[in-house]
């Protein structure tokens, strides 16, 4: 089945990408191993198959990405909030990957592991709270301060537009294209992967109206396994 459309996350080792895709797609949550190359799922939405793609932080892997997003109605650029370094590497390092992306890619910056912050506690309860953790109480001695603040993702989701020459004025609002999330609670996730389908599907139609190539042939592309490298939450 070849896929519609295409989204990708990006971002550094042990932020989380893996375990976001497991929850939404398989709705629970496991520590992860880090990934090799890449891997894919396909989403139906509406009418549409989407691929999303994860793909692996790792520097030795760092090539693969431009590959990877060549294409892409979306990027999902993923940070830890409790770690600015991460957030310091999708500038730095994930950004020129995109690059390859189609001329319409929309940009969504994401923020993991909220858990395991002070805030954490203040969080609403997922809808449905019997499929999802709740945050537990009893460890707030145990949670850290966020290094990343939602007017930080902001700060630069607008310098994404300024380095693709966007005008911020006909592009989303960075309140709507940046998300706190906790892969572990569910926290957030659905509304994230949901509000990131919705709003590709112009940008699919877009794509097939221009005959462009919507995605990477995935008959052609070889998705590594998973290989025990240490968890990435």
């Amino acid at each position: 089945m070849k896929p519609d459309g295409k989204v990708v996350l990006l971002g550094d080792m042990n932020v989380g990408k893996t375990s976001l895709l497991h929850r939404y797609m398989e709705r629970r949550f496991q520590d992860t191993v880090s990934t090799v190359g890449g891997a894919f799922y396909l989403k139906q939405w509406g009418p549409h198959n989407i691929s999303v793609w994860d793909t692996a932080g790792r520097e030795q892997f760092h090539g693969l990405g431009s590959m990877y997003c060549r294409g892409a109605a979306a990027v999902i650029l993923t940070y830890d909030v409790t770690n600015l370094q991460s957030m310091v590497e999708l500038e730095d390092r994930f950004l020129a990957l995109t690059d390859s992306a189609s001329p319409d890619c929309l940009f969504v910056i994401a923020g993991n592991k909220v858990d395991l912050t002070d805030a954490s506690t203040s969080l609403p309860e997922p809808e449905d709270k019997h499929r999802f953790e709740k945050p537990p109480n009893s460890s707030i001695s145990t949670k850290v301060k966020k290094q990343v603040h939602m007017n930080d993702a902001a700060a630069f989701y607008r310098k994404i537009l300024k380095y693709k020459m966007l005008n911020e004025v006909n592009a989303p609002a960075a309140e709507k294209m940046c998300f706190e999330t906790s892969a572990k609670t569910g926290y957030n996730v659905d509304h994230l992967f949901e509000t990131v389908f919705e709003m590709i599907v112009p940008v699919i139609l877009q794509q097939k109206a221009e005959g462009l190539p919507q995605t990477v042939d995935l008959n052609n592309c070889k998705t590594a396994k998973n290989t025990h490298s240490g968890c990435c939450r």
